[in-house]
């Protein structure tokens, strides 16, 4: 959710769409960003209803479910998140479409998502969905029959160079007309495909979906991409039709695109024309995430700017993280950090004025030898999302409607203060001792108490001091 200070009150805009590219790279100091995220990573549907009342009563505005839609399903898999010799599963199946229907042996059945929504909407907690239309399973023959007589037959339904894998993510048309990670390259530019995928957004919607995150955005072309003239492309208008812009043979998005919260997977890279994805979503903050790792493992942060957000569109319109589903499970980049380490750049992230924070729920048991944990796929995460300095910044978050941030960083950089107008401040420490400080602040005079652990901090003169603990965060308001 996203607020803007005026003269009148405070605006509420959901999302980060609507708007044209030129508004959306433009910075704006007084947009507010007051939403977060729960990436509930490979849970299933019954255990996000299960859990509901705990997410919405530790902060989070939204929950991120794991891809729905049909998808690749070995016989055997379904039971593990992992297994070495891919013979009971893996997390990576439904990354692998084979039709673009709800349900699927991982997140559960149509049936089971109308019980979770119907949870969401008691709790008020509004939920995303990972879709992925770029490409489908490895396995093209497990594709369904029906997905393909609905485009038109095999024939029309990828690319010309679509069963190519791309050698060069840096060619835009590689990149966007070939199979990334060897995964079948769909053409969305059909016009009978983007009328199915478009039915299968409206059936989401219409069961009280009201935000996407689109995987592997990039991979789909905007207009100055090369178009696919082999498949008698004429222009690259899928997200035209997918943001409601354009109808699609008779069909036409259900609801006003300014309504949702969407956000693409456009990891930032050579060529990546951002400012073009910007006229239609948010974006990832790819780049941010990297240093905001690079600090934690340095455990400071001199030499890192860590107040911009490193990228072109302006920050409130960017979903950020500490780590996501695939620096943990995919890359492993971000597994090795502790959950601690994590926690205090979610609250240094979550305490900022923009960006929208997105919490990866990492699995249950799970260690920094054992990334997997109980290794049980669709069971919920680990206790971390319930952490009470998680709780705490995602409340501070949501009540820090129109209030500028000020960032100041200590001079060994192990201690961050994130002030918020006159209303309250984060105070994270990401070093292994305890630090004292003293930094300046917009806060009023007075003695603040933390709402976790009730440490006193003193504001004076405009300088916040006091003494942190090693890799502890604390939350004070006014």
């Amino acid at each position: 959710m996203l607020s803007k200070s005026t003269t009148l009150g405070v605006i509420i805009l959901i999302g980060a769409t609507g708007l044209q590219a030129k508004d959306r790279i433009t910075v704006d100091p007084n947009a507010v960003n007051t939403g977060t995220i729960l990436h509930a990573w490979s849970w299933s549907f019954p255990e996000i209803a299960k859990n509901m009342k705990d997410i919405a009563k530790s902060g989070f505005t939204m929950v991120q479910t794991s891809p729905v839609q049909q998808c690749f399903a070995p016989e055997g898999s379904g039971k593990k998140i992992f297994d070495e010799n891919v013979t009971e599963g893996n997390w990576y199946y439904y990354y692998q479409p084979t039709d673009w229907k709800i349900g699927n042996n991982i997140v559960g059945t149509r049936e089971q998502m109308k019980q979770m929504m119907d949870s969401a909407a008691k709790y008020n907690v509004k939920v995303i969905v990972d879709v992925l239309p770029n490409h489908t399973a490895f396995d093209v023959d497990a594709v369904s029959e029906d997905f393909y007589k609905a485009v038109g037959g095999r024939d029309k339904m990828f690319h010309s160079k679509g069963l190519v894998p791309i050698s060069n993510y840096g060619d835009r048309t590689q990149c966007t007309l070939w199979a990334m990670g060897g995964l079948p390259d769909v053409n969305t530019e059909n016009k009978d495909f983007q009328k199915y995928y478009l039915e299968f957004v409206n059936d989401l919607l219409s069961m009280g979906v009201r935000g996407f995150r689109y995987d592997t955005a990039k991979h789909i072309g905007v207009h100055s991409d090369p178009v696919d003239t082999a498949s008698g492309v004429k222009e690259n208008d899928f997200w035209d039709v997918v943001t409601g812009r354009k109808s699609v043979k008779g069909v036409k998005l259900a609801l006003p695109y300014d309504s949702l919260f969407v956000y693409g997977e456009v990891l930032q890279d050579k060529g990546v024309p951002e400012a073009e994805y910007a006229d239609y979503m948010g974006q990832t903050a790819s780049s941010y995430g990297h240093v905001i790792r690079e600090m934690l493992e340095k455990r400071s942060a001199n030499g890192l700017d860590i107040k911009s957000f490193h990228h072109q569109a302006s920050p409130e319109y960017l979903t950020t993280w500490v780590e996501s589903h695939d620096t943990y499970a995919n890359a492993h980049e971000s597994a090795h950090l502790t959950d601690a380490q994590i926690r205090q750049g979610w609250v240094f992230l979550t305490a900022r004025q923009n960006g929208t924070p997105l919490f990866f729920s990492r699995p249950a048991g799970s260690t920094r030898t054992n990334y997997w944990g109980n290794n049980v796929l669709g069971a919920r995460g680990n206790d971390e999302f319930m952490h009470p300095e998680v709780i705490a910044v995602n409340k501070f978050r949501s009540s820090m409607s129109g209030q500028r941030e000020l960032v100041e960083i200590s001079d060994n950089g192990e201690l961050i203060v994130v002030s918020r107008g006159k209303k309250g401040a984060a105070i994270v420490n990401i070093g292994t001792l305890s630090n004292s400080f003293n930094l300046p602040t917009t806060l009023p005079d007075g003695v603040y108490k933390d709402v976790v652990y009730g440490k006193e901090f003193k504001v004076k003169k405009g300088r916040i001091s006091g003494l942190a603990g090693p890799e502890r965060s604390y939350i004070i308001q006014k």
